[in-house]
């Protein structure tokens, strides 16, 4: 069911890609197709990154919490669930994009072991309509017309580390990788000057220090900037460079995706702003006159002290 519905689908989209480029280069095949994946996930990612902001918006408000439940466990999450729901944040939401981006992985490995494998699974794992195509066409007649390179510079059948030795295309291919994925991690990280690592934590911890949870998941998001992309490259060692390629072009996307999405919203925050500011400009140029109004607390009518005129004044006097 998994390789009808996910590995099938991710595989076709791909030969299709391979199929209509020109050149038919399965290497560029592969970064247009990562390319088209991120951004069809751009809605989930925008959703990923606003719910991470909302959840640092919160941790004053949490820290006010464990300081008003004082110890009481069961007090402290019954609050917070309540502070989630009042703002309409849920802790579990970030979790989809990377189950998405998961099951995208496996499917495009398991598709292209295939055509690792044996060539000739390109055509006989495709949908029948793609036979059609013109250059499927040609690869049915001779399949060794198949060009598994990038540009022909990095065979994406080798691994970067195998039984013939270090292939080094495939070995810079997954540093760059491993890189890209702590950029990618580092352009989200917020930055704390006084923020405690996990070590010093876990340290004052044993000593009888009660750790503030939220201190704690902060300090585990900066250890995993750095365990992130160390994973990221040893998997990429023993891995056909079809895979790398494709973890090195989505990230590099991702970066410039998550900041044009980080620019919207600070282009969004500053020009809601400039909105308020020119409200409060134009209020402000309706009582230039110099009168001073004020609101009866009964009528809640307004009263002004405007000076009376000078002839007011004389008959007054009179």
């Amino acid at each position: 069911m998994f390789t009808t519905i996910i590995v099938q689908p991710i595989f076709n989209l791909l030969v299709l890609i391979y199929a209509l480029i020109p050149g038919h280069n399965f290497g560029l095949a592969i970064i247009i197709f990562t390319i088209i994946i991120r951004l069809l996930m751009w809605p989930l990612v925008k959703k990923q990154l606003h719910h991470a902001k909302a959840i640092r918006q919160l941790a004053p408000e949490i820290k006010k919490i464990k300081a008003q439940a004082a110890g009481d466990k069961q007090k402290e999450r019954t609050l917070t669930m309540e502070l989630y729901k009042e703002r309409e944040v849920n802790p579990l939401s970030s979790l989809g994009i990377i189950a998405v981006q998961a099951v995208i992985f496996i499917g495009l490995y398991l598709g292209l072991s295939k055509v690792i494998k044996d060539p000739q699974q390109i055509i006989s794992f495709s949908y029948s309509p793609l036979h059609d195509l013109g250059w499927m066409k040609t690869l049915v007649e001779d399949i060794k017309q198949f060009d598994a390179t990038l540009f022909g510079a990095i065979d994406l059948h080798k691994t970067a580390v195998g039984q013939n030795g270090v292939y080094l295309p495939a070995l810079l291919l997954a540093l760059g990788s491993a890189i890209a994925q702590f950029f990618q991690g580092r352009q989200l990280m917020p930055k704390s000057q006084d923020a405690r690592s996990l070590r010093q934590i876990l340290k004052e911890a044993g000593k009888g220090k009660q750790a503030d949870q939220q201190e704690v998941n902060v300090a585990v998001g900066r250890s995993t900037l750095y365990i992130l992309p160390i994973f990221v490259f040893v998997i990429s060692l023993n891995f056909p460079a079809a895979l790398p390629l494709y973890w090195f072009t989505g990230s590099l996307f991702a970066i410039w995706q998550q900041g044009r999405i980080l620019k919207e919203d600070v282009e969004e925050a500053t020009a809601a702003s400039s909105k308020k500011d020119l409200a409060a400009g134009r209020q402000g140029k309706k009582n230039t006159s110099g009168i001073k109004v004020t609101y009866s607390t009964e009528t809640n009518k307004p009263q002004t002290n405007q000076p009376r005129s000078k002839k007011r004044q004389r008959r007054r006097r009179r």
